[in-house]
């Protein structure tokens, strides 16, 4: 559970003491939490400071829905499951995941914690649970993430016609492919119609063969998914065209 009075301080933790919040809050979040209670306190706290945050009830939904083009830190409530929790650490980050993982944990003691952190967590958090600390210790890794220059969002490089998602390498795009995700992108997570990409290209619309566009998206998702290993975050909109699902910015 979380103490009394704890709400009050967390909101204030995340808006910097003032009525304001500030770039670092579109760090995106994903929680894993079993109990049904916690999990919705703990997403309706970090909404209402400005975070998107998703949420999973298992490490087995976590590991369904993850996504590290959408995931820059990870908030994970382990209960009394040391070393299920562990082993899941372990694996993300031989997967070379680049994430923050903070965890919280029904299990206190130094020896928990020196365990958690060896395991590969960033952060461990006994309860119970303090809604200020834990956002503190939010800011604080969203701080080192950003320092260390890992974007919380897929960038589009312009000069040089790259695409770079969240903690992963450059791809290079071919000239049209550049141009096909920089008129998507245009759309800020909106749907862009098939008519806007068309136009982006040179071609005219009411000549221009759909599946071309089409043909064009699977080859994207293709060659993201062989350099990167994740997923392209582009899906067709129906009647429309396409949009982005996560945050993507246009840099020169």
């Amino acid at each position: 559970m979380i103490p009394p009075g704890s709400r009050r301080q967390a909101q204030l933790t995340c808006l910097g003491g003032e009525n304001k919040k500030n770039d670092l809050m579109m760090i995106p979040l994903i929680l894993i939490a079993d109990e049904t209670a916690l999990r919705n306190e703990i997403v309706e706290h970090f909404y209402a400071c400005g975070y998107t945050m998703n949420s999973v009830g298992s490490l087995a939904e976590f590991s369904a829905g993850f996504a590290s083009a959408t995931h820059a830190v990870v908030i994970a409530d382990l209960g009394q499951q040391r070393e299920p929790g562990f082993e899941f650490i372990r694996k993300l980050r031989a997967q070379g995941e680049q994430l923050g993982i903070i965890v919280i944990s029904d299990l206190a003691g130094s020896a928990q914690k020196v365990a958690g952190l060896i395991a590969g967590a960033d952060h461990y958090v006994a309860k119970p649970l303090d809604l200020g600390e834990l956002s503190a210790i939010v800011c604080a890794l969203s701080r080192r993430i950003a320092a260390a220059g890992v974007s919380p969002c897929w960038t589009l490089n312009a000069t040089r016609r790259r695409l770079i998602p969240p903690g992963k390498a450059p791809i290079d795009l071919t000239a049209q492919a550049y141009t096909v995700l920089q008129a998507i992108a245009s759309g800020d997570r909106r749907p862009v119609h098939r008519r806007k990409i068309v136009e982006a290209l040179g071609g005219n619309y009411l000549h221009y063969d759909q599946r071309r566009i089409d043909t064009q998206m699977y080859e994207l998702r293709k060659t993201v998914l062989n350099a990167a290993g994740v997923e392209l975050p582009v899906r067709a909109a129906r009647g429309q065209g396409y949009q982005f699902t996560a945050e993507i910015e246009v840099r020169a």
